[in-house]
């Protein structure tokens, strides 16, 4: 199933917001703005803001209140990190951001065991055939991760 096309980094952070509305939860937004802001530019001259485009590259980081704990870094490059109770999903495709959210504040999110390889992973399954999963390192289980283990 394609996600709807979220040309920009504020598009994103407009479908995260209506997310966030739909499951009745707070968020704080913080943006960054300028080749000198943006976490993603190493090459850039120093004390240049805008891309040699002209553009000015926009990321934005959004913490979403309540349990699970979820946050989301977008980049200006198209993808995000998101992290779920401190298990990080990594190069995320910013359109499926939304559809990511939706399943795990509508309870699609689950934890699955191993015996081998052992281990525990977050799967996040999204509509379609897309499904990301992540390995739940050392730290284990919160709360909230060990009420989705499925076995």
């Amino acid at each position: 199933m394609a996600h709807p096309h979220l040309p920009t980094t504020e598009a994103a952070v407009a479908a995260i917001r209506e997310v966030a509305r739909e499951f009745d939860r707070e968020l704080v937004v913080t943006d960054d703005i300028g080749t000198d802001q943006v976490s993603r530019r190493e090459s850039a001259d120093a004390f240049t803001t805008t891309d040699p485009d002209g553009s000015l590259p926009h990321e934005a980081f959004v913490e979403l209140n309540g349990q699970p704990a979820v946050t989301v870094r977008l980049f200006a490059d198209g993808d995000a990190r998101v992290s779920v109770e401190d298990v990080e999903f990594h190069d995320v495709p910013r359109d499926s951001v939304p559809g990511f959210l939706r399943s795990v504040f509508g309870g699609l999110a689950y934890v699955q065991g191993r015996f081998f390889p052992v281990g525990e992973w977050l799967v996040v399954p999204l509509p379609g055939d897309e499904t990301y999963k992540e390995l739940i390192l050392l730290n284990g289980l919160t709360p909230w991760l060990a009420r989705s283990v499925r076995p």
